[in-house]
């Protein structure tokens, strides 16, 4: 599943709310509001707090304890509901028992037509089988993904139980990954589609041979980034990459002409989830292309908001999203093509999102060479924030099938509740659930099957008509000709097109007709079969479509005839200046022949170059050094906005020719200008290290951009960049004074790899306590093998400071890498007893909830005096906020204080809620001494005459020294009567707190810490 953001913000919903019938009556729908918390969880109540479209009823179709937690259905032309269960999901990070026996692939059948499954199939169980994420059936076959593998599984006997299964493809990401392999589908080409998330990585054959795809390239990290969209044959051969750079693409659809839709996660809670039309061969901007930095890293003409600063939506060679819908957790998604649900989300996407619990249209509208969108709801637990809809499916009558992950949150490697899940189907009012059937031994029944909205009929109808042949050509004919709707003409063509010695005439028939639909179905099958493209792209390069112009231009890309690149010259002619699709089109159709595609240009448009934005986007979107003298006076002249000039600049990092560029920005440095130190900046920024000291100006300027940036993290990138490390001195200032930041964690790793740990260990060494505290703050976080070896020395350095010897210990856990060494070290009984609580705090927050649990299983929670349970069963106890509230004024707030309840002495704990995991929340009860705040430390004061003092220190000069006591008392001081000032071994907050109170006690007031939250 994706990484899931829980949303509190609502939603505004124009539609009416859905009811659940059967043939007989329309039971009411309880309201949400008055159902207690038990009764909402159940079955019966399922549809409560859910909203759907005008238009729309649904029925509870199947539910636990039939099936839990689907991620993924596909539904058989005999229109039963096959289930991927994923009860396995992640145990090692989720904490929760595996089923030993593995996950399953059910199948659900309502044999008696009313809407809901009476008969359920397990058709294939084993301890393989990790939490599947899609399946495709196909007659008595179904493809299973479920990372490493893809599996084909066979029922020979008709049983509906497997009986043979084989690898397909291997060595996708790892074990389980939810960014790895997601379901097949079948397109109106005869292909099967289907992507794998930015962990795939690679694509390795039954034989663990890496896949080389049709381009001549292996299918790995090496070619091409993150999450990848792919197109085979059904027998898996003849791969093509259709599209990458995404993050976690979870499934495609394909519509009737081909063209492919799909959805994108972003990172956790950037709001920027996305959908996309796939424009072939694309890049999707998810990582920087040439550098392959995160959207986060600072680069030049950076977006100004975050969601679009995800996709790197300003940078030349990215295709733009069609839609962004903000925080979610996108699953499924399917191109509607049916006519049974109300008009508007005919032909239209339907995609499920399980972050905001909901599921959408997305209408569409042609928009020069691209779309725009608007969404359109159709289900939505606009109350029940427990619908978490996975997948979206249509059944052979059209109707429309949710499945429901169903809990309290979806993803991020977590689940809430193992044992419910639903599935919903969704149509008009009084619509009974009907199983149709067709004879596909007919020409007239396989032409009925090809028309229907299920994908299940279509394949089998595909290959009837196929095995039927010439005899079958007059009816397809006929229905390409005749037929009123353009979508079922285009399904029709492509049977006709794949017939053996069909192809170039009805190949040539959609090159013809008016529809530009079809004639881009008519270019993409004249591409399919390696068919002459030449004479179609001259035909339509002048086409009044700007759509068919795209798929021209994307169809000439790698081609090797010598009339290409005049025919590419004048569809970048027609290039309006406003349209960013078709640019990218022209992009992608001069990869690799840029040279003799932008020189064809050029000539066209003679000295009119820079006369117009439509050809200064040319020059900013060309990879080749013939644009760069064109660049570079774009990006140095004044008459130009400063945004669009940075705009010039950026394209420089995507030029290929180092040699051109790299001259062209240091003449810039070269001829002084009114704004010289802002183009120094930015020459700097693009020009390569290996240039740098060939130019007394450049090195002049270098020096001047670093004085500039100081303090920043443009510093530490220049630093980097050009292995400056007579700058390390100033990486430690750096490091130290944004210890709590990424620019201290940036300067740290910077200043270690650069040779500079005898820095880092001067100042640890150092009798700057707070300069200690920080320097371990700033390693915490990097978790290299040096950043860990060195806090592992300052905790282990029984001369040290024991509390210095805490925060290090602590620190180790601070990372990926840092968590698993500090397993291995409790395992290994390496901490010391007045180290171990801090050790366990220092990975209480780890993302992984095994990490977090097996290290607290190292910390004893009880004594003869108060036995409390074991930490696992503490963390599973619920406790009441309310009563938790009454045992923080009892217990705690002496020194503690939330809001304006309690003494200002210790940490405020207004917000610690969001700043501690309830593992955390214990452990600094149980263990005071585990964490102890920096500035918070302990000290006992004793004054020359004979008075003894215990509390934190709020402030000390040479003259006076003020004291704050439990209760927020302060005491002050002159520093010429204190006698000696010794520091607390251990914290000020005193140990065996929890024996004051019971269990349950003690259980609600961590449940009132965790719901401090920042509002």
């Amino acid at each position: 599943m994706k990484n899931i953001y829980l949303l509190t913000k609502s939603f505004l919903f124009l539609f009416g709310i859905g009811f659940l019938h059967s043939c007989d009556s329309k039971p009411e729908i309880k309201d949400f509001d008055l159902l207690t918390e038990e009764e909402r969880h159940l079955p019966e109540n399922a549809l409560s707090g859910i909203t759907f479209a005008e238009g729309i009823e649904a029925k509870l179709f199947a539910s636990e304890p039939t099936i839990t937690n689907p991620t993924n259905i596909d539904i058989d032309h005999r229109g039963r509901v096959w289930v991927c269960e994923a009860y396995n999901y992640r145990p090692a990070i989720t904490g929760n028992d595996p089923r030993q026996e593995g996950d399953r692939i059910v199948i659900l059948e309502d044999t008696d037509g009313d809407g809901i499954q009476d008969k359920s199939t397990v058709f294939y169980q084993g301890p393989e089988i990790n939490a599947p994420l899609g399946i495709w059936v196909m007659g008595n076959k179904a493809i299973v993904s479920q990372s490493p593998y893809v599996w084909m599984f066979t029922d020979t006997d008709g049983d509906d139980k497997a009986d043979t299964k084989e690898i397909i493809f291997q060595g996708i990401s790892g074990d389980q990954h939810d960014h790895g392999m997601h379901a097949f589908v079948f397109g109106p080409d005869g292909k099967f589609y289907f992507n794998f998330g930015n962990a795939g990585a690679q694509l390795l054959d039954k034989n663990g041979n890496v896949i080389v795809d049709k381009s001549g390239k292996e299918i790995n990290t090496k070619n091409y980034q993150e999450g990848l969209v792919f197109r085979s044959n059904t027998d898996f051969t003849y791969i093509e990459v259709l599209g990458q750079n995404f993050r976690n693409n979870y499934e495609v659809a394909v519509d009737s002409y081909g063209t492919m839709w799909q959805s994108d996660n972003d990172d956790d809670g950037n709001q920027g989830v996305r959908i996309n039309f796939v424009m072939e061969y694309g890049n999707y901007g998810y990582k920087d292309e040439m550098t392959r930095a995160s959207w986060s890293a600072n680069r030049t003409n950076k977006e100004k908001e975050i969601p679009l600063q995800h996709w790197h939506l300003n940078d030349p060679g990215v295709v733009p999203n069609l839609l962004q819908t903000g925080a979610g957790s996108p699953t499924g998604i399917l191109i509607y093509e049916g006519r049974l649900l109300p008009e508007v989300f005919w032909d239209q996407m339907i995609h499920s999102d399980a972050g905001p619990n909901v599921v959408r249209a997305y209408p569409v509208k042609n928009v020069g060479a691209g779309y725009s969108a608007e969404m359109v709801n159709i289900m939505h637990g606009d109350k029940n924030q427990w619908f978490r809809p996975s997948d979206v499916c249509i059944a052979p009558d059209g109707s429309l099938f949710v499945s429901d992950w169903y809990d309290p949150g979806v993803g991020g490697h977590q689940v809430g509740d193992l044992n419910r899940g639903r599935i919903f189907r969704l149509a008009p009012p009084d619509s009974d659930y009907e199983v149709l059937s067709y004879d596909l031994t007919s020409l007239e029944g396989a032409l009925e099957a090809l028309q229907n909205p299920n994908l299940s009929w279509r394949y089998q109808a595909w290959q009837a008509l196929q095995k039927q042949g010439s005899s079958a050509e007059d009816g397809l004919n006929k229905m390409f000709e005749s037929h009123e709707n353009p979508r079922m003409r285009a399904r029709a063509f492509w049977v006709l097109a794949k017939m053996d010695g069909k192809g170039p005439t009805y190949v040539q028939k959609a090159i013809n007709d008016p529809n530009p639909d079809l004639q881009i179905a008519g270019l993409r099958a004249a591409r399919q079969l390696d068919m002459d493209f030449i004479p179609f792209a001259k035909q339509l390069a002048k086409s009044p479509n700007a759509q068919v112009r795209r798929e021209v231009a994307i169809a000439l890309r790698h081609h090797p005839s010598p009339e290409a690149p005049e025919i590419w010259a004048e569809l970048a002619r027609q290039h309006d200046g406003q349209d960013r699709w078709y640019l990218e089109a022209l992009g992608i159709g001069a990869d690799g022949q840029w040279d003799t595609y932008y020189a064809a240009w050029e000539n066209l448009v003679q000295d009119q170059v820079l006369d117009n934005k439509s050809n200064k986007d040319i020059v900013w979107r060309a990879r080749t050094g013939k644009s760069i003298p064109m660049l570079a006076t774009l990006a140095s002249d004044p008459a130009e906005s400063m945004d669009m000039r940075l705009r010039y600049f950026r394209a420089f990092d995507f030029n290929p020719d180092a040699e051109a560029k790299s001259k062209a920005l240091i003449e810039m440095l070269e001829k002084p200008t009114q704004d010289q130190k802002e183009i120094n900046r930015l020459v700097i920024t693009h020009l390569e290290p290996k240039y740098i000291k060939t130019s007394p100006a450049a090195m002049t300027a270098l020096n001047d951009v670093l004085k500039e940036s100081e303090g920043k993290i443009d510093f530490v990138e220049l630093v980097r960049k050009f292995e400056l490390k007579d700058k390390n001195p100033q990486l430690l200032e750096m490091a130290l004074a944004n210890y709590d930041n990424n620019i201290g964690r940036s300067a740290a790793t910077t200043l270690l790899n650069q040779g500079g740990a005898p820095l880092v260990q001067k100042v640890l060494n150092g009798k700057d306590e707070k300069q200690v505290f920080d320097m371990i703050l700033a390693l915490r976080g990097i978790g290299s093998n040096q950043s860990i070896a060195i806090l592992e020395e300052m905790a282990f350095d029984s001369k040290r400071n024991v509390n210095v010897r805490r925060e290090a210990a602590a620190a180790i856990g601070g990372s990926y890498s840092g968590e698993e060494r500090v397993l291995v070290l409790l395992k290994e009984g390496k901490f010391p007893d007045n180290l171990k609580a801090s050790a366990v705090n220092g990975v209480s927050r780890a993302w992984r909830k095994s990490v977090r649990t097996e290290a607290a299983g190292y910390l004893e929670s009880n004594d003869a005096a108060n036995p409390l349970p074991p930490m696992n069963e503490l963390m599973a106890m619920k406790g009441v906020v309310d009563n938790g509230l009454t045992v923080f004024k009892n217990n705690c707030a002496v020194c503690h204080q939330v809001n304006e309840i309690g003494m200002d002495f210790g940490p405020k704990l207004s917000e610690i809620g969001s700043k501690l995991s309830k593992e955390a929340q214990y452990i600094a009860i149980i263990h005071p001494d585990a964490g102890i705040s920096f500035g918070y430390e302990g000290y006992i004061l004793k004054t020359k005459e004979g008075s003894t003092y215990g509390g934190v220190i709020s402030s000390r000069t040479e003259t006076d020294i003020a004291l704050k006591i439990p209760g927020g008392t302060m005491v002050n001081l002159k520093t010429a009567d204190v006698a000696s000032i010794e520091q607390m071994e251990n914290s000020i907050m005193p140990s065996g707190l929890e024996k004051a109170m019971s269990t349950q006690e003690l259980v609600d007031l961590v449940e009132y810490l965790m719901s401090l939250k920042k509002m």
